[in-house]
């Protein structure tokens, strides 16, 4: 048997070390160094005495595929996101923030399942009687679900030879123990080494397994990221802690598209999916007020509409604040400065808030557009019109420049009874003769144009905002 030895290795420069330093004595770089398994390579003699466990060279145009399918899942939203069912001898990693809901998901996944298959659940941060506590909670519990709290990885390869069930959940990665190693659960030695194990496990014999990583704000070494490229699908779960809302995002998938979302909601009663996320997202939002704007935009191939909402006021401060949740706070200052530039607007003696409700995460560049008209909207004390919906990625020039799929934008605003919508020029003289019924479309090419829909009618601008648009002039 090759000889196993644990080497401490840099992450900055793979420069390996017998030992723990603070700082590479290589390339000097501070807490670079990680505790990492090594194994020998076997001798020659080693090697010719196990012929029948090498591995030999097959044609790919003999392998057969023809009983292979996958595994259809019964919750809609997870089983769009994996690409249409769970392959067999895939490893699914799905991580996200500790209380995020990663566990409650699985556990119904593996009761729904098991209604009809032999689904093993294995925890290792909670007692059996707890997760039967939270299992009662969620719903019936079926007699094919089997459960073993365990640690140790040998522990639970072995049960999984014997059960030979559907599917394996690992709950989680962190606290699984591999005895070969001496360092404690949750090092990236332990983790590294369990996983693969269980990929072997899988791969070998056709079944799914899924384990559960936590990440913490900075990614941590212990979490998800090291695993990335080991498994075959990364599933993250996200969603503002005190908000009900989660999305299912797919970053990585050898067997499907990594343009799927799926939408949750937190409810005492588990995780419910939300089939039509932009009438939730958009269901509070109430009487009309300055500083509000709806964009469309697409979480993977899915289109959504969520409102967007500004606040400007004078600043107290020699430096204005400028804050923003679920929107790139880098690209608010861009925006910021173009609006100052290319519009006239002093912003630069106000305090900037900005928002996205519902928790969500705006990260394309199609939200510029009704950022920019929330911002102005704000500052002019006008209002959008509230009927109207938005989408544009706006250059540094203050031109307005189309975007993707936005037959699909519009097709959802429409859905949801907006009757006007904004978009780039680009995009509108694509979209002639396929606009849809009931729904007039503005295309603009500049964000001057943008703003006069915004700005009241015969109304004077600030004396500032005059004296900077004549010098743009």
């Amino acid at each position: 048997m090759a000889k196993r030895r644990t080497s401490y290795v840099c992450q900055q420069c793979a420069s390996q070390f017998p030992m723990q330093y603070g700082r590479c004595p290589n390339c000097n770089a501070w807490n670079s160094l990680v505790e990492t398994l090594q194994e020998a390579a076997p001798t020659a003699a080693s090697q010719s005495a196990r012929p029948g466990l090498a591995s030999r060279p097959v044609r790919l145009a003999r392998i057969a595929t023809d009983n292979w399918s996958r595994m259809r899942v019964p919750i809609t939203e997870l089983d769009r996101v994996l690409g249409g069912g769970i392959v067999p001898g895939s490893l699914i990693l799905i991580g996200g923030d500790p209380g995020i809901g990663k566990s409650t998901l699985l556990l119904q996944l593996c009761t729904q399942l098991a209604a009809d298959k032999r689904v093993l659940y294995v925890t290792g941060e909670e007692s059996a009687e707890q997760v039967k506590l939270r299992a009662d909670r969620l719903g019936v519990v079926p007699d094919d679900l089997y459960l073993l709290a365990e640690v140790d990885i040998d522990t639970i390869l072995g049960t999984m030879h014997e059960l030979q069930p559907s599917l394996v959940v690992v709950d989680s990665i962190q606290t699984m123990q591999v005895g070969d190693i001496e360092s404690a659960a949750g090092s990236v030695s332990q983790v590294r080494e369990s996983t693969v194990r269980l990929m072997h496990a899988a791969k070998s014999s056709q079944i799914p397994v899924v384990i559960v990583g936590h990440v913490t704000k900075e990614g941590a070494i212990a979490g998800p990221r090291v695993l990335e490229h080991i498994v075959d699908t990364v599933l993250y779960l996200e969603g503002e802690r005190f908000h009900a809302y989660r999305l299912l995002r797919s970053v990585k998938n050898r067997f499907g598209s990594t343009n799927e979302v799926g939408v949750f909601e937190m409810r005492d009663d588990g995780m419910v999916e939300v089939n039509n996320p932009s009438e939730v997202f958009l269901a509070e939002r109430g009487e009309q007020s300055p500083g509000s704007a709806v964009v469309a935009t697409l979480e993977g191939t899915r289109p959504l509409l969520a409102e967007i909402q500004a606040l400007v006021s004078a600043t107290t401060f020699t430096l204005p604040r400028r804050t923003c949740t679920g929107l790139d706070l880098n690209r608010l200052h861009i925006l910021l400065a173009v609006l100052g530039k290319r519009a006239g607007l002093p912003l630069h003696t106000y305090d900037v808030y900005c928002n996205v409700v519902g928790g969500l995460r705006l990260g394309e560049p199609a939200a510029d557009l009704p950022l920019a008209l929330a911002i102005v909207s704000s500052y002019a004390d006008t209002m959008v019109a509230e009927d109207m919906v938005a989408f544009g990625e706006l250059g540094l020039s203050g031109e307005v420049r189309g975007i993707s799929r936005a037959a699909d934008r519009l097709a959802e605003a429409a859905k949801l009874g907006f009757t006007k919508c904004m978009m780039p020029a680009a995009n509108q003289k694509t979209l002639r003769g396929k606009l849809p019924s009931g729904i007039e479309v503005i295309g603009v090419s500049s964000l001057r144009d943008a703003l006069r829909s915004v700005m009241p009618t015969g109304r004077k601008e600030r004396p500032a905002a005059r004296a900077s648009a004549r010098d743009d002039d």
